[in-house]
């Protein structure tokens, strides 16, 4: 019996709580592509770009380093941030691409900023 109102309690206090303490989530999210994805001209029935697939990142802000994360195989991320303005760039050491960024973003409270960038191969 004790155990049964210590659980009615809990749930009590639970549903009590305001809806608004929960902190909404907030980042950004997006696809990272490389082009061009092959050496020579553009042919009709090939993509110009392709996805960065598995390719580290990291973000940072006016205080360093805040996070890091790797692009999915269809080079897909998200990561969660708090408020604030981040330059996101290649991990360094990981690829022979030659030009990536930095990319310039803003976060803002509650939102998650969807972004799609691309990248440079170098191949011409």
């Amino acid at each position: 019996m004790l155990r049964i109102v210590i659980l009615l309690f809990g749930l009590t206090m639970a549903g009590a709580l305001p809806a608004s303490s929960a902190e909404p989530d907030a980042g950004i999210e997006g696809v990272i592509s490389i082009s061009p994805a092959h050496p020579g001209p553009t042919r009709v029935d090939e993509a110009d770009s392709k996805p960065l697939a598995n390719t580290e990142f990291v973000v940072t802000s006016e205080k360093g380093a805040v996070a890091s994360f790797k692009t999915d195989d269809q080079g897909h991320f998200r990561v969660s941030l708090p408020p604030g303005h981040y330059t996101v760039s290649r991990k360094s050491g990981q690829s022979r691409i030659r030009r990536f960024g930095p990319f310039d973003v803003d976060v803002t409270a509650g939102r998650v900023t969807k972004v799609q960038w691309s990248c440079d191969s170098g191949m011409r």
